[in-house]
């Protein structure tokens, strides 16, 4: 069987040249249209740079299972799978507002173990595997040590239905008096791996896709960060924060 370290280091080659794909033809996005609502858009560009890394994970993980965000879901006979966004910010490429990411999680009989997510802009690459920790550009991270709510900054992410805003509009009241500041900038994946590395104390949604925090997850939970939900096909809430206000985070938006 490939080891944890093996796939990281092909979902960190196949996310790299996707976050280069996105950042030559950033420009350029061809047609923009919408999937489940008016507020989700899907670019050109979204669907081309999934099928470059469907291609790579092929050739270096021959017979592989992959579930991608606009192709779906092809099977595999050899045990291993993916689970790709090959754009998570999409409505941020279409507005040119520079957070976005290309994530990829590698699973071995349907358990995450390993996983890359990189920052298209910037270059950052986090990365995974289970058992040896979590790393940004190859040096290792941990979460912040925030003890105190009241002094944290919390990251957050939105639904795509106007239903499903109104009631996260609630939790927002909630939380803005009771948190240093909130942040909502796009990128479901960075902001979980932002969260393993220290940049935000804590971060919390709703309603997410299994491929918008499956790499993600794997990065904070191996850096040491608390982590409640989701399930790969429940629609709930996930809390990544460090680990000292987990429960009074959690208890605020849950």
């Amino acid at each position: 069987m490939v080891a944890p370290s093996e796939l990281e280091a092909i979902a960190v080659e196949a996310a790299s040249e996707g976050a280069r794909l996105v950042r030559a033809a950033a420009g350029d996005l061809g047609p923009v249209t919408v999937k489940s609502t008016p507020t989700d858009p899907v670019t050109a560009l979204d669907v081309a740079v999934e099928q470059v890394i469907r291609e790579i994970l092929a050739r270096r993980a021959p017979h592989s299972s992959v579930l991608g965000e606009e192709g779906g879901e092809i099977g595999g006979s050899s045990g291993i799978g993916w689970v790709v966004d090959p754009i998570d910010g999409t409505v941020n490429l279409t507005y040119d507002l520079p957070v976005m990411s290309v994530s990829i999680a590698a699973t071995v009989d349907g358990e995450t173990v390993a996983g890359a997510v990189v920052d298209v802009l910037r270059g950052d690459t986090f990365s995974a595997a289970r058992g040896e920790g979590a790393r940004l550009d190859g040096r290792a991270i941990t979460p912040t040590a925030a003890t105190d709510l009241s002094a944290s900054l919390i990251g957050t992410g939105f639904m795509y239905t106007p239903e499903g805003r109104a009631m996260e509009a609630t939790y927002v009241a909630r939380l803005l008096p009771a948190a240093r500041d909130i942040r909502c900038m796009g990128s479901a994946a960075l902001n979980v791996c932002w969260v393993g590395c220290g940049r935000l104390d804590g971060f919390y949604q709703r309603s997410m896709q299994y491929w918008d925090f499956a790499a993600g997850e794997i990065v904070a939970r191996e850096a040491g960060a608390a982590i409640s939900g989701p399930e790969a096909d429940k629609d709930e809430l996930m809390v990544v924060s460090a680990p000292g206000i987990h429960a009074e985070l959690r208890s605020v938006v849950a």
